[in-house]
């Protein structure tokens, strides 16, 4: 038999009947069977030596029948120098190297070597039989798989004329394939968990469990193994009662569903609007939305149903229900317990309970508001403000004067200033003066009077004359004029004359009286 491509035992059997059950002619088999006529006349051949009719052919299974015509060693491919598959696979590691590359060594060592379309399929079959995909079958409103695409959508800024680019964020339901995508302003936590909070909404419930990348929103530390999840997204996890379970790190077979997802959404969605001009995050999210429906309503090749009619079908009926409600971000920062009876939260300052002074305190902060807790329990609660340097102050945490925490008087201060110097005292009784209420004013007074240590006393004083010459009231003026070291420089005098009241080409108001306001 000529040497060449092996048949399907499909094809052999389709040859076989039409030779002895309908008496075709070769040629009329060969082009039922898309052979050639010589390749139907060696099949017969083999048969008629192995002698095999009809019967004993239907009788026998592919595995035996193969072994009748073709037995072990039957010369049916060219003998050509096989590649080293698992070398190949080795190298196709290293960046930069590819296939082609390695056909063109191969060729080159080999001259009559494979040709480059059987190379390549030889070295993918080889790589299927050692590194084989496993697939997945996904349960119904089990997983949502989350990542940001590396595409990004952009806006024009309408001010500035600036291109603004945004991130893609795309979420796919395993079981249905339905893509979620919104465009958020950057990868950090408050906008990775508000995406999260928005797809969850768009699905009307929440899945079992979430995958995501092991980036740095979901993940504070990256392991193989054992990753540990980021604080902010474990608590949003717990609100919405979802497992969050990270893909492993450089395996993005994890979240193919994701993966294929993002595609889709770079294909269908940021494609259909390249040529379209957006100038905000809302309008763009609004041109995403729309184009958003039009790929989950798109029928699925092979399936004839959409993502959408998939979605209601298998995810829909089986999605937790949302909590009552939204997950709102919670912030934690410790601090610190100030004299004053404030603590310092992005330089705004709220005040706890008076007997706290000294001690450290856990702040839980939102969009809207700040709760300091001391031992896991409350004991203040205020407005978030974002004025940097306003005081939140509740009457209640005032201490009651004859308390001792009330020594820290604007008195006091102002002796312990006038200790280093009379100008550093009138300093603070300026700045004490200068503030609504005056425990405000502590802190300010203890960061002047601590400036001695890093700067000495004499060096102060001198500081803080000339900022009481200038006008400039307060611990930066002072602290600005030590660290550019000014305190010694001479003031500039005022150069410009004073005119006199009296001159002689200054008429006066009597001469004017006197010709009736006529010059």
């Amino acid at each position: 038999m000529k040497k060449g491509r092996k048949k399907s035992v499909r094809t052999i059997r389709e040859i076989y009947r039409l030779h002895f059950e309908h008496e075709l002619s070769q040629r009329a088999i060969a082009r039922a069977c898309a052979v050639s006529p010589t390749t139907v006349g060696e099949y017969l051949e083999l048969a008629r030596k192995a002698g095999l009719d009809w019967p004993a052919i239907t009788s026998k299974n592919d595995e035996a029948l193969k072994q009748l015509l073709l037995p072990e060693g039957a010369p049916l491919e060219p003998r050509r120098p096989l590649p080293d598959f698992a070398a190949i696979q080795k190298e196709l590691r290293r960046k930069g190297v590819t296939l082609q590359l390695l056909w063109e060594e191969y060729r080159a060592v080999h001259p009559d070597g494979f040709g480059r379309t059987q190379f390549f399929e030889r070295c993918r079959a080889y790589a299927r039989t050692v590194d084989p995909v496993m697939r997945f079958t996904h349960k119904a409103g089990e997983k949502l798989f989350v990542d940001f695409s590396g595409v990004r959508p952009g806006y024009v800024n309408r001010d500035t004329g600036e291109v603004i680019e945004a991130e893609l964020f795309v979420a796919v339901m395993g079981a249905s394939d339905l893509i979620f995508a919104i465009a958020t302003e950057n990868q950090q936590i408050p906008n990775w968990l508000k995406a999260h909070v928005t797809a969850f909404e768009y699905l009307g419930g929440c899945p079992a469990c979430v995958v995501p990348d092991q980036l740095k929103s979901a993940v504070k530390t990256s392991c193989r193994y054992d990753p540990e999840i980021n604080p902010a997204y474990a608590s949003f996890a717990g609100h919405y009662g979802v497992a969050v379970v990270p893909a492993r790190p450089g395996k993005p077979r994890d979240k193919a569903k994701v993966e294929n997802g993002v595609l889709n959404a770079q294909r269908r969605i940021l494609a259909t609007l390249r040529n379209r001009t957006f100038f905000s995050l809302a309008e763009l999210n609004a041109a995403i939305a729309c184009e958003l429906e039009k790929l989950n309503d798109r029928p699925l090749q092979g399936i004839g149903k959409s993502r959408r009619q998939l979605f209601e079908e298998l995810d829909r009926p089986v999605l937790k229900s949302l909590p009552m409600q939204r997950f709102e971000l919670h912030e934690w920062k410790k601090a610190g317990v100030n004299i004053d009876y404030h603590i310092d939260v992005d330089r705004s300052y709220y005040s706890v309970p008076y007997t706290l002074i000294g001690k450290e305190v856990d702040a839980c902060l939102t969009a809207t508001t700040v709760e300091v807790l001391y031992n896991g329990e409350r004991v203040a609660s205020h407005r978030r403000t974002y004025r940097k340097g306003e005081y939140i102050t509740l009457d209640a945490h005032r201490p009651p004067k004859h308390l001792k925490y009330l020594e820290w008087t604007p008195e006091r201060l102002r002796r312990w200033g006038e200790s280093i110097g009379p100008q550093t005292g009138a300093m603070i009784a300026a700045i004490v003066a200068g503030t609504a209420h005056s425990e405000h004013a502590y802190r300010k007074c203890l960061g002047l009077l601590r400036l001695a240590k890093t700067y000495g006393t004499d060096r102060l004083e001198l500081a803080c004359a000339r900022a009481l010459r200038l006008g400039a009231i307060g611990y930066q003026s002072v602290k600005n004029i030590l660290k550019k070291g000014l305190e010694a420089a001479d003031l500039p005098e005022n150069q410009e004359p004073l005119l006199p009241f009296e001159h002689e080409n200054v008429r006066g108001s009597a001469y004017y009286a006197a010709t009736g306001g006529v010059q």
